[in-house]
């Protein structure tokens, strides 16, 4: 499910539905448009943060294509300040914020980057991103409850980057994660 009904479909476009033995058309008929509106409300919450960081990854390709790879992610993470300044992105860099379970503080954690209040920026400068690293930009994603990380690479020949989504948030109800 990807909206919370009872329905099969995804949010990729095509709707595949699952007829629920309905009689009354009028009641079928306002099932499909709250279900096309939830699709549709779940895209423009995804557009906003799309045109937000495909301008934050526009900054990382300025700063990688002047710098190229090769230097610590504090190097990086001071350009990347820069360009997002020039760009007139709203940030706050190495935040720290606090990890908790089950409501217990159990230690902090600094944010490289967290742009207009809703969008966590990790970098990070390896040869090669990988699974690890996908994980703990969720896992912190989850721990602050945001809707939508950047895992930007500066260490690999190209600029490499990840869009990671924290599937609990509420913004992300109708995502589905390619397989």
């Amino acid at each position: 499910m990807c909206c919370g009904c009872s329905w099969t479909c995804d949010v990729g476009g095509e709707i595949r539905l699952v007829m629920l033995g309905l009689k009354d058309d009028r009641i079928f008929e306002t099932l499909i448009l709250n279900h096309i509106i939830q699709l549709v409300l779940v895209r423009i919450k995804n557009m906003q943060h799309e045109d937000l960081t495909h301008k934050i990854i526009g900054c990382a390709m300025k700063v990688h294509s002047t710098l190229g790879s090769g230097f610590q992610e504090k190097i990086y993470q001071r350009a990347l300040a820069i360009e997002m300044e020039k760009q007139g992105l709203g940030f706050t860099r190495e935040q720290e914020m606090t990890i908790s379970y089950e409501g217990i503080d159990i230690g902090t954690r600094r944010v490289d980057f967290f742009v207009e209040t809703n969008i966590m920026v990790e970098i990070k400068a390896v040869s090669e991103l990988n699974d690890a690293h996908l994980a703990q930009a969720i896992n912190y994603l989850e721990a602050y409850n945001l809707p939508i990380g950047l895992l930007i690479n500066f260490g690999s020949k190209s600029l490499t980057f990840k869009r990671a989504y924290n599937t609990k948030h509420p913004n992300n109800k109708g995502y589905v994660k390619n397989p």
